[in-house]
């Protein structure tokens, strides 16, 4: 298992780019359509930044407002598939861990997110090339 990339939410989507693009030196590059808008950074030819476009404010514990500002929105981990996939998935069924699984739009992964609490979000993703599926 690897580090695979980290989503960044923000309401400056054009901004935030700009940085990791022209600063960090990070390149754009394709992104799947999914339904919100965000760009993908590259680096040795792996997006290692997805940046989303932020929809509505965070939220504070009690359900109060946050100012609308740039956050971590979750991490993603690569698993190999077949094997070191399917045997992921029966330590989260062994351990009664729920999570939600998900395609990637015009792509052969799929992803599987688990809500470890309020705000903390872990995304396993991998192949369905090697009959991945949970």
């Amino acid at each position: 298992m690897q580090l695979d990339h980290v989503t960044l939410v923000t309401p400056d989507l054009e901004g935030t780019c700009r940085f990791f693009r022209d600063v960090v030196g990070l390149e754009g590059g394709s992104r799947p359509p999914f339904r919100v808008d965000g760009h993908w950074l590259y680096a040795n030819g792996r997006a290692v930044i997805h940046l989303v476009d932020a929809t509505e404010p965070a939220r504070l514990p009690g359900g109060a407002s946050a100012l609308v500002a740039p956050r971590i929105d979750h991490v993603a981990f690569r698993v190999a598939p077949g094997i070191e996939w399917r045997a992921l998935v029966e330590r989260l069924a062994a351990h009664r861990v729920p999570y939600q699984l998900a395609e990637v739009p015009a792509s052969a992964e799929v992803q599987l997110f688990v809500a470890l609490a309020p705000g903390v979000v872990v995304e396993l993703v991998t192949s369905l090339a090697a009959g991945a599926a949970a």
